[in-house]
């Protein structure tokens, strides 16, 4: 499906942000990508997306591929139409508009009774949002607007579905039915995610399989279960010490990368 082989990103012909950088997403699986602010996931997500121009950035080294067809260089509305559809971090609503406008035009590309029959399927994902559906974007609440905007990209019908950050800022009861919601998805078969998500042991708990990413360089990937049992996982991304007893995450925000990530 989605395989990114030694990706290299820079911004301003300057900035090196993204690495030799791989990884791959399978058929019906959630996979997750992990590292703290600036370490490239965000980047990579745009990337794959077609995204990068407005930022002055460039892939110049390296392979995106989906269903074997290259990616790199083609225009964003051209990758969406090949199923791969990215939820950006801060949800950007249009915000003046209704629910089903935002809606809408997740489904532009789309024919009017196709994107009829999504919207409705939106709604019975996200009842919540079909109860809005009438309202303006901006006065819907961080977790609504969250719902609009990964419906949004249901609209589209892709077969590959990207979120970046979604759980930012949000209720637990919230972050539960999305998260819910998405796995359902996947489940049945609709849709496969790449999930970039700094709550680690939220995302380890619903992906098939894992990286994690720092400045740049993919230095740990496995399943959830293999990196859940390193001791720098444990320690730097789901905040345990060395006795296993949780450590607040204040303490564990800045750290040295040890040698053994690289081994």
């Amino acid at each position: 499906m989605l395989n990114v082989n030694n990706v290299q990103i820079v911004y301003d012909n300057v900035i090196e942000a993204v690495r030799d950088a791989s990884l791959a997403v399978g058929q019906g699986k959630i996979v997750t990508l992990l590292g703290s602010n600036g370490a490239g996931k965000s980047t990579i997500l745009k990337g794959i997306s077609g995204v990068l121009y407005p930022e002055e950035g460039e892939i110049i080294g390296g392979t995106i591929t989906f269903d074997g067809e290259d990616l790199v260089g083609r225009k964003p509305d051209e990758i969406v139409r090949r199923g791969v559809v990215m939820v950006p971090e801060g949800r950007q609503l249009f915000e003046p508009l209704t629910v089903e406008e935002n809606l809408m035009m997740g489904g532009i590309t789309r024919s009017r009774p196709e994107a009829a029959e999504a919207l409705e399927q939106v709604f019975s994902i996200f009842p919540r949002v079909k109860e809005k559906r009438g309202m303006i974007a901006g006065y819907l609440s961080g977790g609504e607007q969250q719902m609009v905007a990964i419906g949004r990209a249901l609209m589209s019908r892709p077969r590959l579905l990207m979120l970046d950050e979604p759980s930012l800022g949000l209720a637990p009861q919230i972050i539960t039915e999305i998260f819910a919601a998405v796995t359902e998805l996947v489940k049945q078969g609709n849709v496969s995610v790449l999930l970039v998500e700094q709550n680690a042991e939220l995302a380890l708990s619903v992906a098939s399989y894992g990286y994690i990413i720092e400045n740049g360089r993919v230095v740990m990937d496995g399943t959830p279960a293999k990196l859940m049992e390193n001791e720098d996982v444990k320690e730097f991304y789901l905040g345990f010490s060395k006795s296993g007893h949780r450590r607040n995450m204040r303490d564990v925000k800045h750290y040295k990368r040890r040698k053994r990530w690289l081994s």
